[in-house]
């Protein structure tokens, strides 16, 4: 992990002491920034051609559930954007208490309109549906349930949001938020979640963003250059702006803070951009959202092959939105997994046979057969009997021969190469 940067866990923990962790994408050391000068700060909007985009969409018409540590409706820039969701933690409080500030950044990041000199959103016409689970310290202190975030899944899938942002992840897979993630894949959802900040330490894979279903988002900085602390491997479908993002310092919600936002505030800049090209194309489907944002995403190598380091490349929704590019493909078509899809549960007539059963059976999460609890008790011992040592990712993305330009300003074609 980079120099300031820190990854929070979150582990859901019961009362007979498993904890399988999810990890928020929390930034540590950072200075305070002034809220003047915060979107002066946001330089991807203007390498993303933003001012441009939104003159064709703003995101209108889209909800995005936003699965974190919830959301203060009441900040200037969110302010009207902000819907009923849920609390899947069971303490006090309920979706609009932000125990953190790491989702109403998020959910600014998304869907702020900056009133205020607050964080301007990439989607300000977006709408959010805040859902809000809890992190190790707010559970222990509270005795919150311990499948806040499978619960919040589920929650997230029965709304009206077309997309599901998750900023948060685990080293292992559990079958209850597998099967969650699954039932929400057949309502529809398109689903982003981070691909976590610990490379230097030789993590590759998290949850849910291994989840076949979900969208691995990786970060990237203004040079076009993935983060050294950017998690890689099978799990990265596309990268998106993650470096030198604002951030809330904290749940007082007196100042913001500068710092790495990291593949979290990558990951929220990704929904973000499928917002712009949905809301832009409202008869596509979820898959044909995707397939756009694949097709269109900047790269040196052969259009449909995945770096192990960028996924299909950087998010472009520019190319898409401005230019009218991207082949969105067959609608029920997965672009993750190539498979048919069932689509939107609510597209099935009553009483249709076809339509999926949230209480079916899932297939079981890959985890070699164990229950969560005992899932959950391997990664604790993991987690707090050792330190992990820094990997030699040593992974820089360099500038190609031929650079890609985002209004302007040259984020560079992303090539992969190891330094000694």
């Amino acid at each position: 992990m980079t120099a300031g940067t820190s990854r929070a866990r979150l582990r859901v923990r019961g009362a007979l002491a498993l904890a399988a962790s999810l990890s928020v994408v929390l930034v540590g050391t950072a200075q305070p920034a002034a809220a003047a000068d915060v979107q002066s700060k946001q330089w991807y909007l203007s390498a993303m051609q933003a001012e441009d985009m939104w003159k064709v969409t703003t995101g209108e018409g889209i909800k995005v559930a936003v699965i974190d540590t919830g959301v203060k409706s009441s900040t200037p820039s969110l302010q009207g954007q902000v819907l009923a969701g849920v609390d899947a933690t069971g303490a006090p409080g309920d979706e609009t208490d932000d125990y953190n500030g790491h989702g109403t950044t998020m959910a600014e990041l998304i869907a702020g309109t900056g009133k205020g000199g607050g964080l301007k959103g990439l989607a300000p016409g977006a709408r959010i549906v805040p859902m809000r689970v809890s992190d190790t310290d707010f559970r222990n202190k509270h005795s919150s349930t311990v499948y806040s975030s499978a619960d919040a899944i589920r929650a997230a899938a029965d709304s009206d949001a077309k997309i599901i942002s998750m900023s948060f992840g685990s080293e292992f897979p559990m079958e209850r938020e597998r099967a969650a993630v699954e039932y929400a894949g057949s309502k529809g959802k398109l689903f982003f979640a981070a691909v976590g900040n610990e490379a230097k330490r030789g993590k590759k894979e998290d949850y849910p963003a291994a989840y076949p279903e979900v969208v691995g988002v990786a970060s990237a900085d203004r040079a076009g250059k993935v983060a050294e602390y950017s998690q890689y491997g099978a799990t990265v479908d596309i990268a998106s702006p993650g470096n030198d993002i604002p951030r809330w310092c904290d749940n007082s919600f007196q100042r913001y803070c500068d710092g790495d936002g990291g593949t979290s505030a990558a990951t929220a800049i990704a929904s973000a951009s499928a917002a712009l090209v949905w809301s832009a194309n409202p008869d596509w489907t979820a898959n044909q959202v995707l397939n756009v944002l694949f097709d269109t995403a900047s790269r040196d190598w052969e259009k449909g092959e995945r770096s192990k380091y960028l996924g299909h490349g950087l998010i472009r929704p520019s190319m898409n939105i401005l230019k009218g590019k991207g082949d969105p493909g067959a609608p029920d078509i997965s672009p993750l997994t190539k498979e048919k899809t069932t689509g939107p549960a609510d597209s099935s007539a009553p009483g249709d046979s076809s339509a999926p059963d949230a209480s079916a059976t899932p297939q079981p999460a890959k985890n070699d057969g164990k229950s969560d609890e005992q899932v959950a008790a391997a990664e604790e011992t993991k987690s707090s009997g050792s330190s992990g040592g820094e990997s030699q990712l040593g992974l820089i993305i360099g500038v190609s021969a031929g650079a890609a330009v985002l209004a302007g300003v040259a984020y560079a074609v992303m090539r992969r190469r190891r330094t000694a």
